[in-house]
């Protein structure tokens, strides 16, 4: 019970500050949504120093690990409003927002887990 009541506040905190990057930074003018860009590209260097450094050292419990890397970087990144986001770009005809967003959050996110994951080793 006591880890899945750290998985509910680390996914608490994780959304609460993805709401509020991305009502300060997606676009409803032109439709890009930086802020769901960034909380997924951030989420994904932070999951990455997390379980790098929990796997390094062996500093982390398991219930921090649930807490920080289930809990708040799980509520943090979207992956549903990602693919929701997509799917207007793909209704709307904008093929080409649609192919940069999705290439960019793909490549950009697997290089932010595992920089995070060589900053974790760093330390």
């Amino acid at each position: 019970m006591k880890q899945l009541v750290l998985v509910f506040i680390g996914g608490g905190f994780g959304s609460v500050l993805r709401y509020i990057i991305g009502k300060a930074l997606n676009n409803t003018e032109n439709g890009i949504p930086y802020g769901t860009f960034l909380a997924n590209v951030l989420g994904s260097l932070l999951i990455g120093i997390i379980l790098g450094i929990a796997l390094k050292n062996n500093t982390l419990s398991n219930n921090q690990t649930l807490l920080l890397a289930t809990g708040f970087c799980g509520g943090f990144t979207t992956f549903s409003t990602f693919a929701y986001e997509n799917h207007v770009f793909l209704k709307a005809g904008d093929f080409t927002s649609f192919a940069l967003y999705t290439i960019a959050s793909f490549i950009l996110g697997f290089l932010a887990v595992f920089f995070g994951m060589w900053l974790a080793k760093q330390f």
